[in-house]
């Protein structure tokens, strides 16, 4: 896990940022460019709801799968830069898919959106169907070697960071599990659900009514060590413990970003709201258990700073799984 969380206190600002001032002077549009019910989805709908209460104006949801999420990046990137359009992603989107698609990519994120704030971080889980025989991820593994194409995992598509760790996973532990790819986490879900996958290894907020029903199965965190602030999943052991010495550590962070062009004024009001739905410790409590953990970055310079260390390391991971789109 990042080392150091960047929260300002809340009593910095006053009760409500966007009496005093022209902007927002509409409904703000927060674009997210994945189907309905996924980890960022569900992130988004909850900070949009706060932000509306911070600043003041509606906060609308506008979903916009396609490409990857490409095509939601492309709407904001191409819309009015006056601070109303937002962009909420995880980082897979903004770093890893410049890599991914190349020269088919519509936009360069980095020079095309300005950065807010990274708003949170959370991995990814590595579930069975409960139906499956495999009680951890030793047997899983166990019979992947002993039957190598046979076994399939579903994600939320080719190139998102479930898909990127499944193939280093492959890679580390010398199996063949045969990637499935689907339009969004939703769907990979529900055939999971009816048994047409095996396994899923993506986002946790989606995944874990399932597990809590009994329907999925944890088997490994993808992180590192446990995800001990998730009541569910304390005991589920991190890629440390299930294959020591391989260096997996899977963490995705969530940001918020506008057109390239937008005002100062208008992303420092942006900042300042977010500083403060992120650093209340009531919705952080509301997170956690979805696996959100909470952070902001002490400004947008320094967001912009470690989203330029990110592109190196995304590039790597990319270019290590043999991932492309054609």
């Amino acid at each position: 896990m990042p080392r150091r969380r960047h929260l300002l206190a809340a009593g910095l600002f006053a009760p409500t940022i966007a009496r005093a001032q022209s902007f927002p002077s509409r409904p703000l549009r927060i674009v997210v460019p994945v189907t309905p019910g996924g980890a960022n989805d569900l992130i988004a709908r909850q900070v949009g709801e706060r932000l509306s209460s911070v600043l003041g104006q509606p906060a609308v949801i506008d979903n916009r799968p396609g490409a990857g999420g490409n095509l939601g990046a492309e709407a904001v990137a191409k819309s009015t830069p006056d601070g109303h359009t937002m962009l909420l992603t995880s980082a897979s989107l903004i770093v890893g898919n410049k890599w991914l698609y190349g020269a088919q990519m519509p936009i360069d994120p980095i020079r095309d959106l300005a950065p807010v704030t990274r708003i949170a971080y959370s991995t990814i889980l590595l579930v069975a169907n409960a139906q499956r025989p495999w009680r951890s991820f030793a047997e899983l593994i166990a019979d992947a070697r002993a039957r190598p194409g046979q076994i399939t995992l579903g994600s939320s598509g080719t190139g998102q960071m479930s898909h990127l760790y499944l193939e280093r996973l492959k890679r580390e532990a010398g199996v063949d599990i045969v990637h499935v790819p689907y339009r969004g986490g939703a769907p990979a879900i529900a055939d999971l659900v009816a048994g047409t996958v095996d396994l899923m290894f993506d986002a946790i907020p989606a995944l874990l009514p399932h597990v809590r029903d009994g329907r999925f199965r944890p088997l490994a965190a993808g992180s590192a060590g446990r995800i001990t602030w998730v009541p569910e999943l304390t005991e589920v052991p991190g890629m440390d413990e299930v294959m020591p010495g391989h260096g997996i550590d899977a963490l995705n962070w969530y940001s918020v970003t506008v057109p390239t062009g937008t005002p100062r004024p208008a992303i420092d009001v942006l900042y300042r709201a977010l500083v403060r739905v992120m650093a209340d410790p009531d919705f952080g409590a509301r997170l956690r258990p979805q696996s959100f953990l909470p952070l902001t970055d002490p400004s947008p310079e320094a967001f912009l700073a470690y989203w330029r260390e990110q592109e190196g390391v995304w590039r790597e991971l990319v270019e290590r799984s043999g991932a492309k789109v054609d």
